[in-house]
């Protein structure tokens, strides 16, 4: 039993430890190694940043019209800040400029920019990681491919199946390996895309909802991309 166990640790895979495999896979292998890394860092620290905004909208805007009901502007901030979740941040910075109605839609847009570019943040670079570990893994299929026929020239074209192994190899891992980064990564991508334009549109509801029942008119409408928006906050900052 136990030299089962050692032999299925050992042997992992066709046959071949991951080591063998790496290095069977040539020189693309390497940087497939660093976009692995790279992605899995991306998609564990964005799993825990989006864990820590999780809110239970209803009950959020649910306790926060009560609240404003009865006029308590300054308990409905409280509970605003309380939140990790931009959509109460963005209900907080409604109410701390419910009297500026010529500025408050500038700030709104300004501090919702900001909310959305952390939210954003290095998803496009798990998004870069999904375009380019299936090309290394092509990439390592054609120099796989290229050994092989060169191999073949060297022998004058009398050749054995094992004569082609190692391009082969090379060939078949760096393409399976590419894909394997890839596909996880491009799940990553759309979950967390998905979340941030949950997030968004929330905001946005949270300012209409807002407008509707203090009687205000404000805009909701920012992006992530709005860098005039950006660089207003930054001045803001200094």
């Amino acid at each position: 039993m136990a030299a089962s166990k050692s032999t299925w640790g050992e042997r992992m895979l066709w046959d071949q430890t991951l080591i063998g495999l790496f290095q069977k896979g040539g020189f693309a292998m390497w940087p497939l190694l660093a976009c692995s890394v790279v992605g899995a860092a991306i998609i564990i620290e964005r799993a825990v940043y989006f864990l820590r905004l999780r809110l239970d909208y209803e009950d959020f805007r649910t306790k926060l019209q009560e609240l404003l009901r009865k006029k308590n502007t300054k308990e409905a901030m409280a509970l605003c800040r309380k939140h990790a979740n931009p959509v109460p941040r963005i209900a907080e910075h409604y109410l701390k400029n419910l009297d500026q109605d010529a500025l408050r839609s500038e700030i709104l847009k300004r501090e919702g920019s900001l909310a959305l570019e952390k939210i954003e943040a290095r998803l496009r670079a798990l998004a870069a990681i999904t375009h380019i570990a299936p090309l290394l893994g092509l990439l390592g299929t054609v120099t796989g491919l290229v050994t092989a026929f060169h191999q073949i020239e060297i022998l004058g074209g009398q050749v054995q199946p094992g004569d082609l192994a190692t391009g082969i190899w090379e060939a078949l891992i760096t393409t399976v390996f590419g894909l394997m980064i890839a596909i996880p990564c491009m799940a990553a991508y759309h979950s967390f895309e998905s979340a941030a334009d949950k997030i968004s549109r929330r905001m946005q509801f949270i300012i209409s909802e807002l407008d509707e029942f203090l009687g205000k008119r404000s805009s909701g409408d920012f992006k992530a991309e709005n860098t005039e928006a950006t660089e207003q906050a930054l001045r803001a900052m200094r």
